[in-house]
């Protein structure tokens, strides 16, 4: 509890969700930065050959003569984090649908320094690495991680405002939107058309699903687990079935709040016309009336918000962690080091995360609330902005999967983008949690 008390202060008025958001984001932050560190330490001893052999493992599923084969590491990055995406897909749509991004004057000055941060590090690399092998990996230094980022806001209590962390949280999303795009449209495969067709009707029947009322989960997860698998052979990533599979969800509950009042209400003056036995134990009548309380009180969140809640404890502790401990690990050269990091891919890399988000954050809020389009975030001001900019630079966790995805088979390369990962988002953390807490004005 200590480590969210400031947060439970500051937070009074926000509605549960986002705090129970916050909440996950933070545990998911400090466990990651755990399993990053553990990750190097293991791949620079002497169990490192054992640790590459270990993700490297061949993992088969057959039936006769039909074969899917993959390595841990790709069934971690193609299958543990399509649920991840799966998630980001359900709080993209709250975000729209019911959240900040619902109202656009409030969210327009998150959405314009979404996009100015994802095309200035995108430019300045490019421009890096421009004609080079490494000019494939634009979309690297594009991503901020949410989890790190809110991580460092959240040891700085209420020297922040509540409304300068949704500021943060919109900005991701909306981040996090751009880089599933990124994926989707830049780096996939040769596409196989018979395969993708089939991924698109088992998305339609999903989405008849939702039509026809059917608020079960079940049938949803089983017709998107096929999406998924059509996804993964029709050379799309298959983590953008995850996403697809989100918009699905039905996000209305199957009982309105007053029809769950009224009825709840009498089933408990029925319980309550059952005498009191003198052990205490229940009718079964009652044992079924509660069963009846239990069922309504689902009826009254959607599937969308069941889901969500369900999943953010399970992608926060365990599938993102299980991700940072099978790619975090980079064999460091130390006496390499000084080269590797003057590479052009690890120069691009950290250039477009420390200087790229900053211009693009930082640069567009400045120039929209000048011009009038947006307003600063109540009690915030435009020097706290700027540190939230520098946040913004860290990058890790959608970074690292895209520096995958954009130098496939290219270990070199990815060792060199890997190392102006970690270096960038070292340097943005450390740098803007200063800044914030020092520097900044307050609101």
């Amino acid at each position: 509890m200590k480590l969210y008390a400031p947060w439970e202060r500051v937070f009074q008025k926000v509605s549960t969700p986002f705090e129970n958001f916050l909440h996950s984001q933070t545990s998911s932050g400090i466990i990651l930065m755990a399993t990053t560190i553990l990750a190097l330490i293991v791949a620079n001893s002497i169990f490192s050959e054992a640790y590459y052999h270990f993700f490297h493992t061949k993992i088969v599923f057959n039936v006769g003569s039909w074969e899917l084969s993959h390595t841990l590491h790709h069934w971690i990055n193609d299958g543990l984090m399509a649920i991840f995406f799966f998630l980001v897909g359900l709080e993209i749509k709250r975000e729209v649908l019911v959240g900040e991004l619902s109202n656009i004057k409030v969210a327009i000055l998150p959405i314009l320094a979404a996009i100015g941060g994802m095309i200035a590090p995108a430019l300045i690399y490019t421009a890096i690495n421009h004609s080079t092998s490494g000019s494939g990996g634009w979309g690297i230094p594009m991503a901020t991680d949410i989890a790190f980022a809110i991580s460092a806001l959240v040891l700085l209590g209420n020297r922040v405002s509540p409304p300068l962390v949704t500021f943060l949280v919109a900005l991701a999303i909306v981040d996090d939107l751009g880089a599933v795009l990124v994926i989707a449209f830049f780096y996939t495969n040769e596409i196989q058309m018979v395969p993708l067709a089939l991924a698109g009707v088992s998305f339609l029947v999903m989405l008849s699903f939702n039509r026809f009322g059917i608020h079960s989960i079940l049938p949803y997860f089983i017709v998107g687990i096929g999406m998924w698998f059509f996804m993964l052979e029709s050379g799309v990533h298959a983590t953008i079935a995850g996403v697809v599979a989100a918009l699905s969800i039905p996000s209305r509950p199957k009982c309105t709040p007053v029809d769950f009042t009224i009825h709840t209400k009498n089933l408990l003056d029925e319980y309550d016309n059952y005498p009191v036995a003198t052990d205490h134990t229940i009718h079964e009548k009652q044992k079924a009336i509660l069963l009846n309380i239990q069922d309504r009180i689902d009826s009254v969140n959607s599937p969308a918000t069941r889901l969500e809640h369900a999943l953010h404890l399970p992608v926060s502790l365990l599938i993102i962690p299980i991700f940072a401990l099978a790619n975090a690990g980079i064999n460091i050269d130390f006496s390499q080091l000084g080269s590797i990091i003057m590479q052009n891919v690890s120069l691009g890399v950290m250039a477009g995360l420390v200087f790229g988000k900053v211009i693009g954050i930082a640069g567009v809020s400045f120039l929209a609330i000048k011009l009038g389009i947006a307003k600063l975030p109540t009690n915030s001001t435009m020097s706290q902005i700027f540190g939230v900019s520098i946040l913004g630079g860290i990058g890790f966790t959608m970074s690292i999967f895209v520096a995958d995805l954009a130098f496939i088979d290219n270990e070199e390369l990815i060792l060199q983008a890997k190392t102006g990962i970690l270096c960038a988002s070292l340097f943005c953390g450390i740098f803007g949690y200063i800044w914030l807490r020092y520097i900044a004005k307050k609101g």
